[in-house]
Order: C-alpha cells, then sequence, then structure tokens
C-alpha cells in the first residue's frame, strides 16, 4: 500500500475506533435507540470510505501491475479476487 494512502487509513480508522468505543458508551447509557442508530450509520459510511481507499490503492498498484506485464494466471487471480470482493460488498 502506498504510504500516503496508508497514512489516510490508518487516520480513518482510528476516527471510527473513537466513534465504535462512543457507540458503546451510547448503547452502556441507554441514549434514544435513534440516535445509537445514527452512529451506527456513521461508523458504516466511514468504513466505506476506508474501503474504497483501500480498494483506490490496490487498483492503482498491484492491479495495474498485473494486467500491464504479468503472467496470464496473475491477471485472472486479480479478476477473480475483485470479482469476489465486489460479490462480498454487494451481498451477492
Amino acid at each position: 500500500m502506498q504510504p500516503e494512502i496508508k497514512q489516510d487509513v490508518v487516520r480513518r480508522l482510528k476516527t471510527v475506533q473513537g466513534h465504535v468505543a462512543g457507540l458503546s458508551r451510547m448503547v452502556e447509557e441507554d441514549k434514544y435507540c435513534i440516535d445509537v442508530l445514527d452512529q451506527v450509520v456513521a461508523v458504516q459510511r466511514s468504513l466505506d470510505q476506508v474501503a474504497l481507499k483501500v480498494l483506490d490503492g490496490h487498483l492503482n498498484t498491484c492491479v495495474k501491475e498485473a494486467l500491464s506485464g504479468g503472467a496470464p494466471e496473475d491477471k485472472d487471480r486479480i479478476i477473480q479476487e475483485l470479482l469476489t470482493v465486489y460479490k462480498k460488498a454487494a451481498n451477492l
């Protein structure tokens, strides 16, 4: 992973970690359910952004390299990996 992407992903994950800790406190303190759900959605969106950053980095490094000059089996493997991740993300 490129250093600048790694730094951004780590920063985002630390932010998510703080939000999850806050969610635990909200539940322990019996906060209003809708407020808890709003925070859950915010955490999910933050994780989506992390996933996009990681995917962007992967596409611009590993995938580019494999597709530009890699062996045919590497190209097939990369395509299958991407399809598998997409299916998981889309709940297919």
